[in-house]
């Protein structure tokens, strides 16, 4: 199984953990624990980074200022994406945030990663509330799926095979999308400091 880094924003020791079985103890019996796994200890260590930072600005914001950023927009769209194993079995969809209906899913699809369904359930997401004519802003958890998203290019390292055929026709789509479509939807970061897991999390750590 691929190596993972599990973020503790909150919990019983905050910081980077290189396994499970080190971070499950941290974060159980906490009230309001916030955690999160990333394929990558660069990602792991920008994700708890910019946590801190925004933390470190919050504290010098007013009250009033704070409580207005306080809750994630419930007219949104959130897309997360989930990866058994780097490359492994990867999936995505999208769900509304308000009422918590999952509105699309795909996958799973194998010899893929947590980036490119990241990317994908970006692209996804723009392309149906497009056809749908709505203008509400999409959530996403993940800081590098944002730069590819602004680079309209799907950056992974994984190579095209016969069993990731598939996955590689939708980027091959996604990224012709992106080049030839315009949208207003804004994409935001969602706060998981904050909020907690995405509402498009698949719940597996």
């Amino acid at each position: 199984m691929a190596k993972k880094y599990y973020v503790v924003w909150k919990g019983h020791q905050t910081g980077i953990f290189t396994s499970w079985n080190i971070c499950k103890p941290l974060i159980e019996g906490y009230k309001g624990a916030v955690y999160k796994s990333f394929d990558t200890y660069e990602e792991a260590k920008e994700a708890f980074e910019n946590q801190q930072a925004q933390t470190i600005r919050n504290q010098h914001l007013s009250k009033k200022q704070r409580t207005i950023t306080a809750y994630p927009i419930q007219d949104s769209l959130a897309v997360d994406a989930a990866c058994s194993g780097n490359p492994g079995p990867m999936e995505y969809r999208g769900v509304y945030v308000k009422t918590g209906q999952e509105l699309f899913r795909i996958g799973p699809l194998q010899d893929g990663t947590n980036n490119i369904g990241e990317f994908l359930a970006i692209v996804h997401g723009l392309a149906y509330l497009k056809k749908i004519q709505s203008n509400i802003p999409i959530y996403t958890d993940s800081v590098t799926a944002l730069s590819w998203i602004k680079n309209k290019l799907c950056k992974t390292t994984v190579n095209e095979t016969s069993r990731n055929e598939k996955i590689f026709e939708l980027i091959d789509r996604a990224e012709h999308w992106l080049t030839h479509n315009t949208y207003n939807n804004q994409i935001l970061k969602w706060d998981t400091q904050q909020w907690g897991e995405i509402p498009a999390d698949f719940g597996r750590k």
